[in-house]
């Protein structure tokens, strides 16, 4: 299940990160590719130590923390450290798969799902769409700017080109509290049911048994 979530960012917060961008250090985004997907990868990236990215980081990890849909759809136990990526004319992704695994140690973080956070208005710029294969067929995504798409970190994707214009998006990867797809996609349906039935008819008998079901459906099936 894809969950196309819009407005995660403000025009404040994306004024903010333009901002930062235009005299920040971007460094070839081979440096934090995997070893066969350094192949096919061709973008740039704000470099990782610098004040713009830790400003930028706070910007964007914030928004996510109090996006709520997020937080239902992707029950998120761990979130990794934010990329952003710029994407010039003629550059672009492979088809690649994202690492199971990320970081080291205390650090180490199973993948669940990825997201993209688009940050340019896609009228400024030709190609650039993220393309996922799955068993539909291939899905393509290119959203207005603050706007972003999460999905299962399962698929084989890539970035089609850019012919013109500058593409800028964050990227990043979550380990969910609950680990199986379905098992996500049950309870954020359940979650938006009950959230509806409590706006329409306020606390009811069948309210009150969905969060019974809810609630014991995440302790049956979460991580911590």
């Amino acid at each position: 299940m894809f969950l196309r979530i819009d407005q995660v960012l403000t025009p404040e917060e994306l004024k903010q990160l333009h901002c930062l961008f235009q005299a920040a250090p971007f460094v070839d985004g081979k440096l934090t590719a995997g070893t066969y997907a350094k192949a096919v990868k061709e973008n740039q990236q704000l470099q990782g130590d610098s004040e713009a990215y830790e400003r930028a980081s706070e910007i964007v990890l914030a928004a996510l923390r109090r996006n709520i849909l997020f937080e239902a759809f992707a029950q998120p136990l761990a979130i990794r450290p934010i990329l952003f990526s710029r994407y010039q004319e003629g550059m672009g992704y492979g088809t690649h798969m994202d690492n199971t695994l990320m970081g080291r140690g205390e650090d180490l973080t199973r993948c669940d799902l990825s997201l993209t956070l688009f940050l340019s208005d896609p009228h400024t710029y030709e190609g650039g769409e993220l393309r996922l294969d799955t068993t539909w067929g291939e899905q393509s995504f290119k959203l207005a700017a603050g706007s972003m798409v999460v999905y299962p970190t399962i698929f084989l994707h890539r970035v089609a080109p850019v012919t013109q214009g500058v593409r800028l998006v964050a990227v990043t990867w979550v380990q969910s509290r609950v680990r199986d797809p379905l098992e996500r996609e049950l309870l954020f349906e359940l979650d938006t049911v009950r959230h509806s039935l409590f706006e329409k008819y306020g606390k009811t008998e069948e309210f009150d048994l969905l969060c019974k079901v809810y609630a014991n459906l995440l302790r049956k099936w979460v991580e911590v």
